[in-house]
């Protein structure tokens, strides 16, 4: 099945301190802070929401075509795409951009110090749905605010049904927004804390959002995840991972 995949493409530099961010921060000089962390562990991944979402459906056989602006630094990841017989023709690279860029940096407590530059990614609304044939599910992932509202708009004008998964895009966007979202698409996605802005941005609990919808997934890390179909609530376990290795994601 063809899934168009609406989201960020990024390189993810991502950094190691080895000791703990409190022990060289002083919590009365926050006012004027100025710290330097000498990391000595660097990896450059190729990240992003539709690099990410692209790459575990390749895995699980399916057909994902991703959608998305990226800079003229892109070519190694374009490279990676080709070698894994990932689709990307409606991936456009932008001229006078960089790709979207995260810099993360976790210490020894698993707290993490992000920057992130979004380059071409907000340029995503200056691609169209209609570029792509014969697509039978989509999913708008984080991407340009822009781009999320024209790409739901355009999906549900063609009748194409969709996930929308704001993650760490959401507080882009006010109550009004998030229910024109509810409305157009078919499945809502979200962890905890992003449903719980959801609901405190819409003033609705999550009985009345996942009525506007055919489903609703909220994920609670190792707590499990639960869904709203069908006026019914799906409680779903964890499975416990054998090693937390990192706690970057998408």
């Amino acid at each position: 099945m063809s899934v168009l995949i609406c989201g960020s493409f990024a390189f993810d530099n991502i950094m190691v301190f080895p000791d703990k961010f409190k022990n060289h921060i002083l919590p009365d000089k926050v006012h004027m802070l100025n710290v330097a962390f000498l990391v000595p562990e660097l990896r450059r991944e190729f990240g992003g929401c539709a690099g990410n979402i692209a790459y575990n459906l390749k895995l699980l056989g399916d057909n994902p075509v991703p959608m998305g602006t990226v800079g003229t630094d892109f070519t190694p990841y374009a490279e990676w795409m080709d070698a894994k017989n990932i689709n990307r023709e409606h991936v456009h690279v932008k001229q006078g951009h960089y790709t979207a860029q995260a810099f993360i940096t976790t210490d020894k407590d698993d707290n993490q110090i992000t920057a992130f530059h979004p380059g071409a990614m907000n340029l995503a609304h200056e691609t169209l749905i209609s570029e792509a044939k014969d697509i039978k599910l989509a999913i708008i992932a984080p991407d340009g605010r822009d781009g999320m509202i024209q790409h739901a708009e355009q999906l549900k004008s063609a009748g194409i049904p969709f996930i929308f998964d704001p993650g760490q895009g959401l507080p882009m966007f006010n109550g009004d927004e998030l229910m024109a979202f509810a409305e157009q698409a078919s499945y809502i996605a979200l962890n905890d804390y992003e449903a719980q802005l959801f609901m405190d941005r819409t003033g609705l609990p999550e009985e009345e959002i996942a009525r506007h919808v055919e489903a609703l997934i909220i994920t609670r890390g190792a707590e499990g995840s639960y869904i709203y179909t069908e006026g019914k609530r799906i409680d779903i376990a964890c499975q416990k991972a054998a090693q937390v290795v990192d706690p970057t994601g998408c």
